[in-house]
């Protein structure tokens, strides 16, 4: 594929990357992120309320935090306060970024239950003094992305009631601050994403943790001979190991035995047809991820016995047809993500009796037109993604039958106006992808036809002013990318400022300027807008966010 397709191509995969060498770039985007929401008064606290509907008068418990929270600095203790209106206090100025050091020592002694700091600017050990002041209330922390180190966790030993612990990112903790975890046997849930704590050694300390039902170890690169320690936690639903890529077969076979896992993730680790002859006596697993794992036909025959299995990703594998003879047994798949296999049409016909699948990824693989009669049958299908497969025009007339669809992906340079009229009929589709597909100002006329559109994708390059005009009453898009039409003007923005429902907006690559920017002053719901490669420049859209659109989190350019 050419052009704007092989663009599309590499977001796609660089988006689900995740592997370790990306650690701090990680980390460093999710604070950024955070730090561009700007601060909300607190009578934002009232029109939440207001939500629901027009006129909805504020609860007595919504006034009142949006009392203190606007006198915010008169105040120097909430121990006094019911725990209920603490706890929102709280969470009110951790949402509007207002939260300082100073500030959280009116915590101290609040029997808070629910302290989620996970990415806040500043959280160091001097904070922890104050959330283990909390102790047995506290039933839930996020320090995830914080600089706490292991004398910060020492502090929670008092808080022995915790069920929910997130340190993401943490790089301070090492394997001493995770022994002082042990102690916390009433862990349920942990999630300890990039830490380097979690080594062989240090994961002796989770051992202790016999209640534990989720863990989160995503990219802890030092577990290879570590996963023995988990064997004896028999109440663990759910594990994810993705991109953990130093195991082995030797680890997986510690957690064969974990006869409840419902979820298990192994994104990017290297699976061998003797892990997945392991992982087949996990018969109570409901979501499994072999995403990016290598995986060949061999050992897809101990797929058979996992019966339970809704969700089942084996995208970017070697696989094909012959591993999808083993997957026909599987009766209440839900979800599957076929993405860059080496599958084609024929193949297709082993998924006839999928009969409950709602979602199915086909992207990139050798699938055509003839194959898609397989899908006939399939009418819980929701979801359907066929970017960059061999279908053409003609194909339409297949997938125009498929008449209960909500979401289809058509990122293919071989669509065309003529493809898209034959869909027409598919009037329930919530969100469609042309993103590479060749469809002309004449083609948009279509779109009229798709009235419940929520997410919109249209970015072949040849839709001009004249095309807008036939999206302009598409009044439910949430999601419009109309980037890589290099010949949208400002009447673009002018067209499309009647959809105030937009949350995400892109018309990067075209000739809007400055002058435009006065159009989009009705889209107050507006948090994302990119206007890269075209004539407006970042002053003016830093202007219209601190006037116009506050909302606005994500700006381009910045």
């Amino acid at each position: 594929m050419g052009g704007v397709c092989s663009r599309k191509r590499s977001q796609l995969v660089d988006e689900g990357d995740g592997s370790p060498t990306s650690t701090r770039l990680s980390k460093t985007s999710s604070l950024k992120w955070l730090l561009l929401a700007l601060p909300r008064s607190s009578s934002d606290v009232s029109r939440k309320g207001q939500a629901n509907g027009p006129g909805r008068c504020p609860s007595l418990m919504e006034l009142c935090v949006a009392r203190v929270c606007k006198d915010i600095d008169k105040y120097s203790s909430f121990a006094m306060l019911p725990r209920d209106l603490s706890q929102q206090i709280f969470s009110e100025l951790v949402g509007s970024n207002c939260l300082t050091e100073e500030l959280l020592e009116c915590f101290r002694d609040c029997a808070l239950q629910d302290i989620c700091l996970g990415e806040y600017p500043g959280v160091k050990d001097a904070w922890m003094e104050v959330v283990a002041s909390q102790r047995q209330s506290l039933l839930s922390v996020d320090i995830s992305c914080s600089e706490v180190t292991d004398t910060g966790i020492a502090l929670l030993r008092d808080c022995s009631n915790i069920q929910s612990l997130a340190c993401n990112y943490c790089d301070q903790i090492s394997e001493d601050g995770l022994e002082i975890l042990s102690g916390l046997s009433n862990l349920t849930s942990l999630s300890l994403k990039r830490s380097n704590a979690v080594t062989a050694e240090g994961m002796r300390a989770l051992a202790n943790l016999i209640n534990m039902v989720n863990l989160d170890l995503e990219g802890c690169l030092n577990i290879h001979g570590g996963l023995v320690h988990l064997k004896d936690l028999t109440k663990l639903e759910s594990l994810n190991m993705r991109y953990c890529n130093n195991i082995a077969d030797s680890d997986i076979k510690y957690i064969s035995g974990l006869s409840k896992l419902r979820q298990l993730n192994l994104e990017g680790c290297p699976v061998t047809a003797a892990c997945l002859e392991a992982i087949s006596g996990l018969t109570s697993l409901i979501l499994l991820s072999l995403n990016r794992c290598g995986i060949y036909d061999e050992g897809c025959e101990n797929f058979k016995g996992l019966k339970n299995l809704k969700n089942l990703d084996l995208g970017f594998s070697n696989i094909t047809d012959a591993c999808l003879v083993h997957l026909k047994e599987l009766n209440n798949l839900e979800s599957l993500n076929l993405d860059s296999c080496k599958i084609g049409g024929e193949g297709l016909s082993h998924l006839k009796g999928l009969v409950l699948l709602q979602s199915l990824v086909l992207s990139d693989t050798e699938v055509g037109t003839n194959g898609l009669r397989h899908l006939s049958g399939l009418r819980n299908l929701q979801s359907l993604n066929i970017s960059f497969t061999l279908i053409t025009d003609d194909s339409m007339k297949k997938i125009a039958t498929l008449t209960w669809l909500k979401s289809i992906n058509l990122d293919n340079r071989q669509i065309t106006d003529i493809g898209l009229a034959a869909l027409t009929g598919l009037s329930g589709l919530t969100h469609l992808d042309l993103f590479g597909a060749r469809i002309t100002d004449y083609g948009t006329n279509c779109l009229r036809f798709f009235k419940n559109l929520q997410s919109l994708e249209i970015c072949g390059g040849s839709i001009t002013d004249a095309g807008v005009k036939n999206i302009k009453d598409l009044k439910a898009l949430t999601f419009l990318n109309l980037s890589q039409n290099i010949n949208l003007t400002d009447k673009t923005l002018e067209l499309i400022s009647g959809l105030t429902a937009l949350v995400s907006l892109n018309v990067s690559n075209s000739r809007v300027s400055n002058a435009g920017l006065k159009h989009l002053k009705d889209l107050q719901n507006l948090r994302s807008l990119s206007l890269d490669s075209s004539r407006v420049t970042a002053a003016e859209m830093k202007k219209l966010q601190a006037t116009t659109l506050p909302n606005l989190i994500s700006v381009r350019p910045e």
